[in-house]
């Protein structure tokens, strides 16, 4: 037996070093694991502090024994939100069907949650600030990787030194692009651009969805309490996407604005409160695909690696998932390469399954040709005799694996 010197042993126990990018979902779920698995963990936000608020999440079948297997599924079914109807308006505000939201999400009721986003992301970071560094009001500025780790240098001009780096910094990840290049390589446009923000509950909405339709054109309102403000959202169809507008508050107001000009029922109210919100969010719905998630020292998780889009209502399920098969490679996996590897295995299909609902289905909400409106109200009225809708087996197609135990 070959003795263990005490430099092989100081190696074979010190505490792999991990910063990670975004503190919304997938970053405070990496961490958690990670800690878990013996690492020191540094999360690094742009933002002052958690972000709080935002559009109602979901989470859904693997997902699901994620957040219990971390304890917080108590928790999240307290702040669940329980919809009581989901109501489709024709062109002039009448009635096409109300229908349960299960019914319409392919959830299963009694399982899948769905809460405020603002409530996942404090229950996530109730359970690691106090195991976690958090650097907040700070992001990445160059990230140089080498045989010893990689040396980050921080917009706020400190500089540290990591084994590994994780990019959780959703959709328009800079990680991603400082590592892979630009965006475009990775974007799949679906043809829709959508704006979300708040506005007064005026209309007397209670645990309900309302939706407004026309071809090519959408309006929602959200009401997820009694009296809280209503979330609104604004869809519409575009062969490409508006990219002078994308990071333009004036532009996209003006765009948004002049593509409704002309719809019905109570949507100019609507737009006029788009134009006072402060909480304006403006995107095109697309998806990341990518080859592979890491490079060297460095990975991708969430968003940042496979954003599914909002049509499938999958992202957040996909970031909680992803972050527990990150981590569960890399505690039993000592070797980064090996472990990026075995993570992308574990989790590609399962990827591809879900971002593969927009092309069965997931954007029959939003048809774009009178006809397929129609196909669409028909399938409503018809889900109303229904006694429950299938659950979509995408969202469960995953088994997770025991979670590595701590060495």
């Amino acid at each position: 037996m070959t003795p263990i010197s005490p430099s092989m042993d100081m190696r074979t126990t010190v505490k792999r070093e991990v910063l990670i990018s975004g503190a919304s979902i997938s970053g405070p779920a990496l961490a958690y694991w990670l800690h878990r698995s013996g690492c020191a963990v540094t999360v690094v936000e742009k933002a002052g502090a958690p972000r709080d608020g935002g559009y109602p999440i979901d989470v859904r079948g693997t997902a699901t024994e994620v957040v219990r297997r971390m304890g917080i599924l108590p928790r999240l079914r307290d702040a669940h939100i329980d919809s009581r109807r989901c109501t489709f308006l024709d062109a002039d505000g009448g009635k096409v069907a109300s229908v349960s939201p299960s019914a319409v999400a392919g959830s299963v009721e009694g399982q899948d949650l769905e809460v405020r986003r603002g409530d996942l992301t404090a229950s996530l970071y109730a359970i690691v600030r106090d195991d976690v560094e958090f650097l907040f009001d700070d992001s990445i500025h160059t990230l140089d990787q080498s045989e010893r780790g990689v040396d980050v240098t921080f917009h706020s001009g400190r500089r540290r030194t990591f084994d590994l780096v994780v990019g959780a910094d959703g959709m328009h990840s800079s990680t991603r692009e400082s590592l892979f290049g630009p965006e475009e390589q990775f974007h799949r446009y679906l043809g829709y651009c959508f704006a979300i923000f708040t506005m007064p509950n005026t209309f007397g909405l209670s645990h309900e969805l309302v939706l407004w339709n026309t071809p090519g054109k959408a309006a929602a309102l959200y009401a997820v309490g009694d009296n809280d403000e209503l979330h609104a959202f604004l869809n519409f169809h575009r062969p490409e996407p508006p990219l002078d507008a994308l990071r333009n508050p004036d532009a996209q107001r003006d765009l948004v604005a002049t593509v409704f000009a002309d719809a019905g029922w109570e949507v100019p109210g609507i737009v006029d409160a788009m134009r006072d919100a402060d909480d304006l969010f403006f995107d095109t719905a697309g998806q990341i695909r990518m080859p592979h998630w890491s490079s060297g020292r460095v990975a991708l998780v969430g968003d940042a690696a496979y954003a599914p889009s909002f049509l499938t209502g999958q992202g957040t399920s996909l970031a909680l998932v992803g972050a527990y098969m990150l981590a569960n490679a890399l505690a039993t996996n000592r070797d980064h390469t090996a472990a990026f590897a075995v993570y992308e295995r574990g989790l590609r299909e399962f990827v591809a399954m879900n971002q593969a609902l927009v092309d069965n289905g997931a954007a029959t909400l939003f048809p774009t040709t009178a006809r397929a409106l129609e196909r669409r109200d028909t399938m409503l009225r018809d889900l109303v005799t229904m006694p429950s809708a299938p659950a979509r087996p995408a969202h469960s197609a995953l088994t997770l694996p025991e979670f590595a135990p701590v060495p």
